[in-house]
C-alpha cells in the first residue's frame, strides 16, 4: 500500500509519531510521502524522511500560508530541494474556500513555486479548493506538463480531472471517497483510468468512514484502496499494483517490472499474453507506446510455447475464466490457442478469446469450427459502424474488405461458440447506437462498450 500524501510532520503526531510509522510499516505500507505545508513543516518532513527508508518528503508552502512567504522562505525551500529524499514541490495551489491568504498572493506564489519545481525538475503536489478556473489557467499557462504532478485529495468534477490528466497529472483520492454521500466523487473515481490514479490519507485529516471522527493516519489508506477497488470493479491487489507503477513513473522511485508477463491476473480471471503482434494499428491502442496493463508489463521478448503457458496457468479451475488476450492478436498463433485451450478444458477450466476478428483472414480459412468445444465465449472488436470509419480508426493490415470480414466472423461465431459479444471503444467518432444496432439486430450477438484509455 502507498500513501502519497500524509502530514506526519504536524503536531497531531508529536506524541506517538514513531508508533504511527511502525503501524504503517507493519501493515504493509511500502511508501509514504510526507508533505510539507509551511517552511517549518517542510523541514520536519525532510527530517522524518531521513530516518525511514520508506518515507519520502515533499516541500512547499500551502496557499493558506502564501502571505507569509519571503525571499528567505524560497532560499530555505531551495536548500531542502537538494536533499535526495525530497521528491516533489508541494503542497502548493489555491484555496478560495477559506481565503486565509489574499487570492492575488495565492496565485503569485503558486506560480513562483511551479517555476521552482521546473527549475529543480520535480513534480508538484497541488491543492485546489473552490478554485477550478484559476487553478487550470495557471497550470496551463505555466506548462506544468514538463513537471507532472498530483491533484491531491481530489474533490472537483470529471471535467477538471480530465483537463488535469491531459496535462500529465495523476488524480489522488483520500478518505472522502468512502463517505456515504460521496456518490459524485465516486463517479469521478470511475472516470479516472487506473493508470492515472493514486491514493492518500491527507492525515491527520479526513479519516475514512470506517474510522471517521478519529485522527487519520497512513495505515487507514487501506480503506481508500478498498473503496476504489469496489468502484472500479477490480481487486484490491489490482489497485495496489497499479498505484506502485504510477508512483514509480511519476517520482522515479524504484524501477518498474521490465519482465514481460505471459500470464497476468485481473480480478479472478487469468489473461494469456501469447503475442505482441497485431494486424490492426488502432488509434486508441497504447500497445506500442505503453506496455503496461493494470501494472503488468506485457511487452514480450519471446513468444511463449504452449508448455510455458500451461506451466504458469496451473489448475485452471481456480480462475473464473482463462482469457486469450494480451497485447496482440491471439489468432496469429492459432495452434497455441487450440493446444492450450484443449488442455484447459480437459482440466475443467473455462476459456474466453478476445480477438479483432481477423482470424479467418490471417489463417486463410474459417477457423471457427476448430474452436468449437475449446472456447466458451469470444469477444470481437467491431470498433466502428462502417468500413470507412473502421479503416480510419483501426488501420487494418488487410485493407479493403476487413470490416465486412470482421462482421462475418462475428456472424459465423454464433454457430460454434456459446457466447459471442461484439465490442467497441467509446471514442467520439464512433456511433455507439449504430454499432449496437449492428451487433444486436443485424448480427444477433451481445454488445459491450469499452472505455477509451481504460485497458484490462
Amino acid at each position: 500500500m502507498i500513501d502519497t500524501h500524509a502530514h506526519l510532520e504536524m503536531s497531531q503526531f508529536d506524541g506517538d509519531r514513531e508508533d504511527v510509522i511502525k503501524r504503517a510499516g507493519d501493515a504493509g505500507l511500502s511508501l509514504i510521502i510526507d508533505v510539507g505545508s509551511d517552511l517549518t513543516g517542510s523541514k520536519t518532513a525532510v527530517e522524518i524522511a531521513g530516518k525511514y527508508d520508506f518515507i519520502y518528503a515533499s516541500v512547499g508552502i500551502h496557499p493558506h500560508e502564501a502571505k507569509e512567504i519571503t525571499a528567505e522562505t524560497y532560499k530555505e525551500i531551495k536548500r531542502l530541494l537538494t536533499n535526495p529524499k525530497v521528491i516533489a514541490v508541494g503542497e502548493i495551489g489555491l484555496d478560495y474556500y477559506k481565503d486565509y491568504s489574499p487570492r492575488d498572493i495565492q496565485q503569485r506564489e503558486f506560480i513562483n513555486q511551479i517555476r521552482l519545481a521546473k527549475e529543480f525538475k520535480k513534480p508538484i503536489i497541488v491543492h485546489s479548493r473552490d478554485a477550478k478556473d484559476d487553478t487550470l489557467r495557471i497550470l496551463k499557462d505555466e506548462g506544468v506538463s514538463q513537471t507532472g504532478g498530483i491533484m491531491h485529495c481530489f474533490s472537483a468534477d470529471e471535467d477538471m480531472a480530465k483537463q488535469c490528466m491531459d496535462m500529465g497529472f495523476y488524480i489522488s483520492f483520500a478518505g472522502p471517497v468512502t463517505y456515504p454521500n460521496a456518490d459524485k466523487l465516486r463517479r469521478v473515481v470511475k472516470s479516472v483510468p487506473v493508470s492515472r490514479l493514486l491514493t492518500e490519507t491527507d492525515c491527520p485529516y479526513l479519516a475514512p468512514q470506517q474510522v471517521r471522527g478519529k485522527r487519520n493516519e497512513p495505515v487507514y489508506v487501506r480503506y481508500v484502496i478498498e473503496k476504489i477497488a469496489e468502484v472500479k470493479g477490480l481487486s484490491i491487489e489490482d489497485i495496489k499494483r497499479t498505484i506502485r507503477l504510477n508512483v514509480c513513473n511519476l517520482f522515479k522511485i524504484g524501477s518498474p517490472d521490465k519482465t514481460g508477463k505471459i500470464t497476468y491476473k485481473i480480478k479472478n480471471s487469468l489473461y494469456i499474453n501469447i503475442t505482441n503482434r497485431c494486424t490492426n494499428e488502432c488509434s486508441f491502442c497504447t500497445r506500442v507506446i505503453d506496455p503496461y496493463v493494470q501494472g503488468y508489463n506485457l511487452r514480450l521478448e519471446n513468444e511463449p510455447s504452449a508448455e510455458d503457458i500451461l506451466k504458469e496457468i496451473g489448475d485452471p479451475r481456480i480462475y473464473d475464466e482463462i482469457v486469450f488476450c494480451g497485447y496482440g492478436e491471439p489468432a496469429l498463433r492459432l495452434d497455441i490457442i487450440k493446444d492450450v485451450a484443449k488442455r484447459i478444458k480437459e482440466k475443467g477450466g473455462k476459456v474466453r478469446l478476445n480477438t479483432n476478428g481477423h482470424g479467418n483472414l490471417i489463417n486463410k480459412r474459417n477457423i471457427l469450427p476448430e474452436l468449437k468445444g475449446l472456447v466458451d465465449s469470444v469477444s470481437v472488436s467491431l470498433d466502428a459502424e462502417n468500413s470507412e470509419k473502421y479503416n480510419k480508426i483501426c488501420h487494418p493490415a488487410f485493407k479493403n474488405g476487413t470490416y465486412e470480414a470482421v462482421k462475418e466472423f462475428i456472424r459465423k461465431a454464433k454457430e460454434y461458440i456459446p457466447e459471442v459479444t461484439a465490442t467497441i471503444v467509446d471514442v467520439p467518432e464512433v456511433n455507439e447506437a449504430e454499432c449496437r444496432r449492428i451487433a444486436e439486430k443485424e448480427l444477433g450477438v451481445k454488445f459491450r462498450v469499452r472505455r477509451y484509455n481504460v485497458v484490462g
